[in-house]
């Protein structure tokens, strides 16, 4: 028989505290009392359908396919079904509000940055030698090598080697400014000549530019993005106060605005 271990919510608090994730704690709070308020004066509702719907999405997003599932799931989380309708109507009433608040603004903002969403489909070798590089570079452009063995021979990561260097789709955000001047200016396929940054000299073969397009993903991307900017200028507006158990320090001021 295994032993039991009480646990009070003094005791958790206090593990919360000593493992220095108050500020998180009061932040998340903040941020669910800020959308609670915003969505109640803009006049955001919720119907029962959607509500059902958005607790099926969370069962669904945790596997929760059956019903012994999700009572174990409850028991584990310390959860009961009312508190689990609660954080489905969190995450509805989350989506509703950044809807309300900038579903107009998504369409003018892609075609204003569309350039910062184009994607390109790249190959990467990173060395440390720009005489390697260049060497290898006219190898390629002689057809003396190709990109295959170039990845074998030089990237260290395994999966990314037997990829043969692949980095995926990427938009030019996520490329330094110096490599993205050169991906995008490519006429794929095309192997570009080694460019130094900090990280060392990176041999780029260019596939394909993707040209961007506002599909339903990338409305989301865009929505959230605008949704937590927002949230983080309504957080820095305010000054949150912790009022905890006596034996836990009784009252902690968390400001909010204070850099870490």
């Amino acid at each position: 028989m295994s032993n039991i271990l009480k646990v009070s919510s003094d005791d958790i608090i206090y593990y919360i505290k000593l493992a220095c994730q108050i500020p998180g704690v009061l932040e998340a709070i903040a941020t669910q009392k800020i959308i609670a308020d915003a969505a109640d004066k803009a006049g955001v509702e919720i119907t029962t359908e959607e509500l059902q719907q958005a607790a099926d999405n969370l069962r669904l997003a945790n596997r929760l396919l059956k019903a012994e599932d999700t009572w174990a799931w409850l028991e584990k989380h310390h959860l009961s079904l009312d508190e689990l309708e609660e954080i489905a109507k969190i995450n509805l009433l989350s989506s509703k509000l950044a809807n309300h608040l900038f579903a107009d603004k998504i369409e003018p903002f892609f075609y204003a940055h569309q350039r910062n969403y184009s994607g390109a489909v790249t190959y990467e070798v990173v060395l440390d030698d720009e005489d390697l590089a260049l060497e290898l570079f006219y190898a390629l452009q002689e057809g003396e090598i190709s990109f295959q063995e170039i990845a074998r021979q030089y990237i260290q990561h395994p999966e990314i080697r037997r990829a043969g260097g692949y980095q995926g789709i990427r938009r030019r955000v996520d490329f330094r400014p110096e490599v993205a001047a050169a991906v995008f200016a490519a006429t794929p396929p095309q192997i570009l000549k080694p460019i130094m940054t900090p990280k060392g000299v990176h041999i780029i073969a260019v596939e394909e530019i993707i040209k961007p397009e506002l599909d339903e993903n990338l409305r989301m991307q865009i929505m959230g993005d605008f949704f937590t900017n927002w949230l983080q200028q309504q957080i820095a507006t305010i000054e949150v106060v912790a009022h905890l158990p006596e034996n836990s320090n009784s009252l902690i001021p968390q400001n909010l605005l204070k850099p870490a």
